[in-house]
């Protein structure tokens, strides 16, 4: 059974939780390179263009919205349980299925100790942080700044040492909340990452409250105005010529400016203890009922 999760053209904090936490969930050898089986961890993964053949085995995963609503009539799909009530209501499912995101088991593994003296953080989402110049704001701002693409051991040390994570990346504040650090959700730049949050607060009773951040950088003005990705190699050069320096600096002073405001007015939000508690002995219950039955 070969464990499949989203892997871009660099790691993304989420997504990359998968690379160990099963590791210390699963007996050993349950995993393994069989491409007839897929074991459908943490992320937005649930997606239309697996192998038709393939069985797959769906463990907290969630429906983004990225491509369309796979069939999961044809036999091959095996839900041990999904993300949140909007995957289930997508696909279909039963809403006794709808548990949370599967990242809450970080909370039955042991973890990095806290760093200290972290004070309040951010974290972008990963294609923002590619885009803009998030590290230069926060440390204009006074906060500390996570980049999802590093190693997500150290950030999850960080994140667990932060008095509040102010996060534009959705795992950032999953994970927050699993560890029970206080975090305000950002609204993500781009449209496409919108739909996902909502399932997941749903899924631990939260009635989310996002803030906007200010744009880091005038490529990711450019993104926000247009609703385009902004990756292409002409708007990065043009955006980035060296002749639009003072202005990239302003952009660079009213995010710092913003996020400063949001760390000092913004209240955060955190799950209740009893209902994270709840998801987690449900999903962990779940995870082990699953391994029973290959057994």
């Amino acid at each position: 059974m070969r464990l499949t999760y989203f892997r871009g053209d660099q790691p993304n904090f989420g997504d990359e939780i998968n690379r160990f936490i099963w590791q210390r969930l699963l007996p050993p050898g349950f995993l393994d390179e069989d491409p007839s089986e897929l074991f459908l961890g943490i992320g937005s993964i649930i997606w239309d263009h697996y192998p038709a053949k393939a069985i797959k085995h769906v463990i907290g995963s969630g429906y983004g919205g990225y491509t369309a609503v796979p069939d999961i009539s044809d036999g091959t799909w095996n839900f041990a349980w999904v993300r949140g009530p909007l995957t289930a209501e997508k696909l279909g499912l039963d809403r006794s299925i709808a548990l949370t995101d599967a990242a809450i088991l970080l909370r039955a593994i042991d973890l990095p100790v806290a760093t200290v003296n972290v004070g309040p953080a951010f974290m972008p989402h990963f294609e923002s942080a590619a885009r803009g110049n998030w590290s230069q704001v926060c440390a204009r701002a006074g906060v500390t700044y996570l980049d999802p693409r590093t190693e997500p051991l150290e950030l999850i040390s960080r994140i667990r040492g932060a008095n509040v994570l102010v996060t534009e990346a959705m795992h950032g504040a999953i994970v927050a909340d699993a560890l029970r650090t206080p975090f305000i959700a950002v609204t993500p730049t781009h449209p496409s990452h919108r739909y996902k949050w909502e399932d997941w607060a749903q899924s631990v009773e939260i009635s989310l409250k996002q803030v906007q951040v200010m744009p880091s950088s005038l490529l990711e003005s450019y993104v926000a105005l247009t609703g385009l990705r902004g990756q292409g190699v002409r708007s990065r050069a043009l955006l980035g010529n060296r002749l639009l320096s003072p202005l990239q600096d302003l952009v660079i002073a009213r995010a710092a400016k913003m996020l400063s405001r949001i760390v000092e007015k913004v209240q955060p939000q955190l799950s209740k203890d009893a209902v994270i508690e709840r998801v987690t002995e449900q999903s962990l219950y779940a995870l082990n009922r699953f391994v029973s039955s290959r057994r």
